[in-house]
This record gives C-alpha cells, structure tokens and sequence, in this order.
C-alpha cells in the first residue's frame, strides 16, 4: 500500500501569506531510537522554520494571515496563554508582513514568578513589536479583545481576529499541508508505511494531520493530549476535521486510523510532569534535541511510555512530529535547570 497523492484536496483557492519557505527537515534520530527500542525512528522538525524561532503555528498563519492579507486587514488581534508560542509566532509573522499585533493573553497557567512572566516568549513577543495585554482571567481578557477591536475601528483600521492557537477549519489546513509534505518525504525515502506521533492541545495540528492522513492512507496517528482531557480532545479533534474537510468539499473521513491517549497530560496545560522532564533529558541527550515543557515534552513523554507499553512493533517507522515551543522552556527556568542536573 502506498500514498494516495492523487487524492489530495487542492489548496491553491486558499490565499496564503507567503510564511513556507519550503519542507522542513525529516531526520533520523538512531540514538534516541536505540535507547527507546524503535528501529526506525524519524524526527519531523517542526520547530527549525527560520521565521520568529520557529513551530507548528507558522503553518496554519500561512492561512490565517493570507485571509488577512486578502480581506485588506491591517491588524492582527490573537490569543493565548502568557508563554504562547502562537502569539510569539504571530507577532513574527506580522513584523515579517508589516501588520500590527495585538496580543491578549491570560494568566491561565497556575505559575508566576520573573522567569515565567518575564522571560520565554514574552520578551520575543516585544521583539517582534507586538503589543502584549496580559489578563488576569478570560473575563478581562474579553473586556481587552473588546477595547482592542474598538480601538481599531475608531483608528480606522481593519482588524482580522485569530483564534486561540490558530485553531479553527482553516488553519488545519495548514497540517493537511504538511501531511502531504511529510508523505512526499517518506516516499522519497522508500517508506510506504509509517506511524506519526504528535502532540493535541487546541487541535489544528492534530486535525490536519488526522485528515491528510486520512486522505493520503498509509499513516497511522498516534496523537497525545497535552491540554484538554481526552474526551474533550476527541470531540475537538472530531469538530476541526469535519469543518476543514466542509472547506475543501470533502467528505469528513472517519478517524478509526487515529488514537488519541491522555497519560501524560498530568496536572493540566502548562503543568510539567516529572515524565515530561525524563522526555526532555532524553532527547538532549540522545540526539542534541531540544523540546518545551508544554507540548512536545509531553508527546515525547507518551512516545517512551507507548513504546515502553510496545505499542510499535520493533521494524515500524515512527515519526515524531516536532511542533517547536522552545522560547517557553526558559518560562520554567529554575524548574528546567534543578530536573536537568538530575
């Protein structure tokens, strides 16, 4: 069984901002592979786009900001928590293209201190020139968006407003994108079959890997909940897929390739676990790899704990998707620093 190619949704009617520079690295990763038990494993870097320190969120902007940029928007208004990487990314991609920023997060995560509300991603966010209105609770954070937006229109600018995590229909799109990226790949490498592992936290990158995949056969995902429980997760995973799909005139896919697991999902969003420190030393020390304490130090701790459970057959190919989020690490500094001398 190979990709089905000739299947894959046209794109093209979708305008895009221009942020692709071309397929990010599909690398091996034999010494991590070796300490885990897994013969072939490949690691899809995510996280080395060159534009605003790079990530998962740089692919769904691509669609997001191409809708800006086609309905004449001048400001961008996003969300997110305080160590948001997508609001990192999106102020990048707005300096890249000239468009003003607005940025309201909330204080969601149960952490305080200098490192966390001063370091990680907030002072790139200042680097990129966004503007950054840090709330206490989503009650003021509505309250901002509201003034932001007022704002805008008594300037007289137009504002285009994205979600949380750029995750809506359209920014799945910008992982059905990389699915079919990623097969391109695999294929050029001889590879027929594979198993993709990913993080799920507002569910874009996750749904759009679930559909491409969908689309193309061959791909099993194996997603791990980092944000949401799994029932919520299914249920958004199931939502975004069906929209997406309605945008490219498609059938929505029935998911039965794709499994979703919680496990490592420990306190909640932004909480690490003493596992997902073990999956960030790892792959340091395995393979030079840097992951975040939030997303991909999560997936990497499930990935240990799956193979541990054998879930993968020894000869499988398993990719690791790599959606970035290193500026954040250094929000968790002294916790960061006391588990890596363990």
């Amino acid at each position: 069984m190979t990709f089905e190619f000739d299947r894959f949704p046209a794109l093209d009617p979708f305008p895009r901002a221009g942020l692709a520079y071309g397929p990010t690295p599909l690398v091996p990763a034999p010494r991590l592979g070796e300490a885990l038990g897994l013969s072939h494993l490949l690691l899809k870097r995510d996280d080395l786009h060159p534009l605003g320190a790079g990530g998962n969120k740089l692919r769904k902007l691509d669609f997001h900001l191409g809708a800006a940029l086609a309905a004449r928007a001048d400001t961008v208004i996003t969300f997110g928590a305080v160590q948001s990487n997508h609001a990192r990314q999106t102020a990048a991609a707005c300096a890249r293209l000239g468009l003003r920023c607005e940025l309201v997060l909330t204080a969601e995560v149960p952490r305080s201190g200098e490192a966390y509300e001063e370091s990680g991603n907030i002072p790139l966010d200042l680097l990129f020139g966004a503007r950054v209105h840090v709330c206490a609770d989503e009650a003021e954070s509505a309250a901002t968006y509201r003034e932001v937006l007022a704002e805008a229109v008594e300037d007289g600018r137009k504002a285009a407003t994205i979600p949380v995590g750029g995750s809506n229909p359209l920014g799945v799109l910008g992982y059905v994108a990389a699915t079919r990226e990623l097969a391109g790949q695999l294929a050029h490498l001889g590879v027929e079959r594979a198993r993709i592992v990913a993080p799920h936290a507002s569910g874009a990158t996750a749904a759009g890997l679930a559909l491409g995949s969908a689309v193309l056969g061959s791909l099993e995902l194996d997603i791990a909940c980092v944000s949401h429980p799994l029932a919520e997760s299914e249920q958004t995973l199931a939502e975004l897929v069906g929209g997406a799909a309605q945008l490219l005139g498609i059938d929505s896919p029935a998911l039965d390739h794709v499994w979703l697991n919680d496990s490592t999902i420990g306190e909640g969003y932004g909480i690490p676990a003493p596992e997902t420190w073990g999956a960030l030393r790892l792959f340091g020390r395995t393979e030079g790899v840097v992951l975040d304490p939030v997303y991909t130090g999560k997936a990497a701790a499930a990935l240990v704990e799956w193979v541990a459970d054998g879930r993968f057959p020894l000869e499988e190919t398993v990719v690791f998707v790599h959606t970035g989020g290193m500026p954040g690490l250094f929000g968790y500094a002294p916790e960061f620093t006391a588990a890596m001398r363990d």
